[in-house]
């Protein structure tokens, strides 16, 4: 057996495989013997089926079969051996002209070779957002804490501030939805002065149109769909059930402790600020996550290569599985799937240069913080090493729990590799600034 590669450009190559009748023949001839010896064919004794009559049947499945496993372990083997970087896999460019009947055989292939470059880490500078919590934001967290542990007090009259309860009917939209919201959710005046001063029994008829200040409460309030929800401008009743003022609860200790435990809060000044820590805390996720996308994005325009295309448009083609792929499809999909095929080459590289892969010990330390974690949220806040090791073995011997464990370490390697070596600039904003900045 011989195996050459030849170079068409930089990105593309042709592998041929020579294999001589003396590769396989023994190994065919030796399945086919096995064959005569177990075959029960009518009219023949078990053990006695001419060797013509079993070559006949079967020796062309059998030397198929035998010599696409040399190929694939030659194929294999020469690629490891060359330290070839292909990308997809090898595909068969002449095997409708092979001849069975030849003896020796020659395959070719088409390899999609991974392009070389650099990774340019010192581009246009990515913007690394710190979202704050704001006065307002804290003011409306302790307000909403307030609230939720005080106590209501029913009321006869609907009055400014007050939660009403009640059922929305339309017949045209068929709506039948039983909530409760607060006088402070409506936007229009003419709607809200109708409920001003509602008693429980009174049924109003309201305009949807500008009822709420945001269209998706009509979703949450008069239960329509999504679709229904923006811009729904219908007349529903309401029939007041209910209504009560929520007095607020005193911002003491015994509320502290309610919702801290004991001795973790003590003051209003402490409240706030472990709010905002607790939500600041909370945003470094989601400003991690746009600035791990933005950095991908910013990777991609910056660090410049050809691919392969051609060759990874057949391929995709030939790999698409039951449903075969039109040209047209296969160009669509990697049309598609483009960029993420050129993150996935800059992300091994920088992994490879770097050292950036994650070993089984990095693996097994992060599983193990995971689960003091988790048993900590429980209350299990001390537990012994005997518990660890026994949970974490459990996981470890999981595919799908590992694979996941391992996706989530390495982009948390990533991430850090990101902040240390990419240009970045930090910008100071609210929430809403983030939300409006980064979402836009």
């Amino acid at each position: 057996m011989n195996i050459t590669k030849t170079d068409i450009d930089s990105l593309n190559a042709v592998v041929k495989v020579d294999i001589a009748k003396e590769d396989y023949s023994e190994k065919v001839d030796s399945i086919l013997r096995n064959y005569r010896k177990n075959a029960n064919i009518p009219g023949f004794r078990k053990g006695h089926v001419p060797m013509g009559m079993v070559k006949k049947q079967y020796g062309k499945a059998v030397l198929v079969d035998e010599v696409n496993k040399i190929l694939q372990d030659s194929l294999h083997k020469f690629l490891t051996e060359e330290k070839l970087d292909v990308l997809g896999n090898p595909l068969p460019k002449n095997e409708a002209e092979i001849d069975w009947d030849a003896g020796d055989l020659s395959f070719e292939f088409d390899l999609g070779l991974a392009p070389e470059f650099d990774v340019n880490l010192k581009g246009k500078a990515v913007t690394h957002f710190k979202i704050v919590a704001d006065k307002e934001m804290i003011d409306n967290q302790v307000k909403a804490i307030r609230k939720q542990y005080g106590k209501l007090v029913s009321k006869d009259t609907v009055e400014a501030g007050d939660e009403i309860t009640g059922t929305f009917t339309s017949e045209e939209k068929e709506i039948e939805k039983k909530t409760t919201f607060e006088t402070e959710v409506i936007k229009g005046k003419r709607q809200l002065n109708a409920l001003l001063g509602s008693k429980p029994g009174d049924t109003i008829s309201l305009m949807t149109k500008g009822l709420f200040k945001d269209d998706h409460d009509n979703q949450r309030f008069l239960g329509v769909s999504h679709d229904d929800a923006h811009g729904l401008d219908i007349e529903v009743s309401f029939t007041v059930e209910e209504v009560n003022k929520r007095e607020m609860a005193d911002l003491n200790e015994e509320l502290f402790n309610k919702i801290f435990g004991e001795g973790v809060v003590s003051s209003e000044e402490e409240l706030r600020t472990k709010i905002k820590e607790d939500s600041e805390k909370q945003f470094e996720q989601q400003s991690d996550q746009k600035l791990l996308n933005d950095v991908v994005e910013s990777l991609i325009d910056n660090t410049k290569f050809d691919l392969p295309a051609e060759f990874l448009q057949r391929w995709i083609q030939q790999s698409s599985g039951e449903e075969a792929m039109t040209e047209e499809q296969a160009k669509a999909e990697y049309d598609r799937t483009e960029k993420g095929m050129r993150y996935q080459l800059i992300e091994g590289r920088l992994r490879a240069e770097h050292k950036l892969q994650v070993t089984f010990d990095e693996l097994r330390d992060y599983t193990r913080g995971m689960i003091r974690m988790q048993m900590a949220q429980f209350g299990n806040m001390n537990p012994t090493d005997e518990e660890l090791d026994g949970i974490v073995s459990r996981i470890m011997q999981n595919e799908e729990e590992v694979r996941r464990i391992s996706e989530q370490l390495n982009t948390n390697k990533m991430l850090q590799f990101y902040k240390e070596n990419v240009k970045l600039k930090t910008k100071e904003v609210n929430y809403d600034n983030f939300v409006k900045e980064a979402y836009a």
